[in-house]
């Protein structure tokens, strides 16, 4: 199975998820199974069908939905074993932290969809 994400490349999904993630459950399958949720809740959020037309989205706008994208997959990575890879390479306080730093940055980006001034800026509107 091929990665078929949209809004972010899988490079961009294993920085977020880090060192350690357990390979079990990071694979090709969940990825795209994040990606094309993340994918739908962000159109949802801006009233626009970003997957579909990504490529023809303001550069700029599509950083902030990229970056959104890959750390949501970030999270479902690390979440889906705590421990990491093999069960017994980091503590859950750890992974924990990890899922926090992305969680107060996707609260800034949720905030500025939020304004409503989301689709003007990707020319949308």
């Amino acid at each position: 199975m091929a990665y078929t994400g949209i809004i972010a490349t899988e490079a961009e999904l294993d920085a977020m998820a880090g060192e350690n993630v357990d390979t079990t459950g990071w694979t090709e399958a969940n990825k795209n199974l994040w990606m094309a949720q993340v994918e739908g809740m962000l159109s949802v959020w801006v009233q626009y069908d970003i997957a579909t037309n990504f490529g023809s989205l303001d550069g700029v706008g599509k950083k902030i939905l990229n970056e959104y994208a890959a750390r949501y997959c970030g999270i479902c990575g690390i979440a889906y074993n705590f421990l990491g890879d093999g069960g017994n390479t980091k503590t859950r306080i750890e992974s924990e932290d990890q899922i926090n730093i992305h969680l107060f940055r996707m609260e800034g980006i949720k905030k500025i969809i939020d304004e409503g001034k989301m689709q003007k800026f990707l020319g949308v509107s």
